[in-house]
């Protein structure tokens, strides 16, 4: 098999939540184990920190590889969803997993898949596994996918657990109040490693001293200790790559504070969207207790990696400037709490008019999500290639219900050119309301 056709096999043979849903799910860690068993449990042969949360958990895992590897560790990034390549969810030191290695790693296991018949995630992370201790990494980072208990990821024993936040998503599967999806993302906290959680939410912060208390470990609530104040937004000029020339890219300048004093003066950051200020505590406290731990962190290689975190790990789609005149930006924001930041942002953005071009999935929240959004702006409606999406037409007419209105599209792409037509130099283009829209506009 080429890569083509060993990807055609994972995505019709192995069931993928991402595209159908409830289908994929897998409420144990049977396939996981038995993945594992069959490959000598790789997952026992690397250090790693495991991030869970409902949001934020892919740019916390991504500032913290960077941070890593500046610091000269041989890093491993496990991610998920990818949005142009599944390559993307496996990466060392910011490369992504050869397509050679996906290819020898199916071909050696069809027969045991087709045994155990893993979901498309239990499968990946067994090859990120696998990859992860064949090519000696030093230390991993490993975002769960949906979860913590039962996730695929929850078989290994980390150097740290951190959890970003909780909000209302997937709770069909984790459970229909803040209190229950908290336990679930909490099923990743282990006897005796500490645990960092990135938001003080109070009405279930117990939850988490309680079960840190149970499990005999420590747990600190990084905002008690870190503040951040952002000074601007600005342009870093960035490092030629490759002959290239070098190219101004929009960031955000921070000011953080440790214990009331200013511990950072202009820390640079180039993940731009304003919610990044929530993940920033929870990054460097982690960062402190790995440096508690033995490893070689300094204020350099924190400054240096978090002005380049893009270029260092690949991370994509946080609020991603796609162009000037109209302002494009693609953000993967897919459920109420995420969108309620983003919109935030959106506020403060100067344009005469904005253009939304708006796709979501069936399972979400979706008059939630619908009764946040702009009455003013004008919707292109549209369709994700993945069973999972929502048409364009119910789209509209759910949203014609909370006043937002606009027109239909058949894809993506097409959504996407209309508003470009339509959008004046002083207009702002906002794509976004599923990761997969995201995808297809990229």
């Amino acid at each position: 098999m080429n890569y083509q056709e060993t990807l055609d096999y994972l995505f019709s043979q192995l069931p993928m939540f991402h595209r159908i849903g409830a289908a994929a799910y897998k409420a144990d860690l049977k396939n996981t184990v038995a993945l594992c068993e069959l490959l000598d449990h790789p997952e026992k042969k690397f250090r790693s920190v495991h991030v869970a949360g409902t949001n934020g958990k892919g740019s916390v895992s991504s500032m913290l590889a960077a941070i890593l590897q500046e610091a000269g560790y041989k890093t491993g990034l496990f991610t998920s969803p990818h949005l142009k390549d599944f390559r993307e969810r496996i990466r060392i030191n910011g490369k992504m997993i050869p397509e050679e290695a996906v290819i020898q790693f199916v071909e050696k296991y069809q027969q045991h898949f087709e045994e155990i018949q893993p979901s498309f995630f239990e499968w990946t992370a067994a090859l990120a596994f696998d990859f992860f201790a064949r090519e000696k990494v030093e230390i991993a980072i490993m975002e769960t996918g949906m979860g913590g208990r039962l996730d695929s990821t929850n078989v290994i024993i980390p150097e740290l657990s951190l959890i970003t936040n909780i909000g209302f998503d997937h709770m069909q599967f984790l459970g229909d109040t803040l209190e229950k999806i908290a336990l679930e993302k909490a099923g990743i906290i282990k006897e005796g490693i500490p645990l960092v959680i990135g938001e003080i939410q109070e009405e279930i912060a117990h939850v988490f001293t309680s079960i840190a208390t149970d499990r005999k470990t420590s747990c600190v609530f990084a905002p008690v200790l870190w503040k951040v104040e952002a000074n601007e937004q600005k342009s870093f000029l960035k490092r030629e790559d490759e002959g290239r020339p070098t190219v101004d890219s929009d960031g955000l300048l921070l000011d953080v504070y440790y214990g009331g004093n200013l511990q950072y003066k202009n820390l640079e950051l180039d993940l731009i969207g304003n919610y990044q200020k929530k993940n920033i505590p929870a990054v460097l406290q982690a960062v402190n207790i790995l440096t508690g731990k033995g490893y070689i962190i300094t204020e350099a290689n924190i400054r240096s990696a978090l002005k380049r975190v893009k270029e260092l790990t690949g991370i994509r789609g946080r609020w991603e400037i796609l162009g000037h005149n109209p302002l494009i930006v693609a953000d993967t924001a897919h459920n109420k709490p995420g969108l309620a930041e983003v919109l935030v942002q959106i506020k403060r953005q100067k344009f005469d008019k904005l253009h939304f071009v708006l796709g979501l999935v069936n399972d979400k929240d979706i008059s939630g999500i619908l009764d946040l959004l702009p009455t003013e702006a004008t919707y292109y409606f549209c369709k994700a290639n993945i069973p999972r999406a929502m048409s364009s037409i119910d789209l509209k007419d759910a949203a014609a219900q909370f006043s937002l209105k606009g027109e239909t599209f058949t894809s993506v792409s097409e959504a996407y050119n209309a508003a470009k037509l339509n959008a004046t130099e002083n207009d702002m283009i906002y794509i976004g309301g599923s990761t997969f829209v995201v995808a297809e506009a990229l």
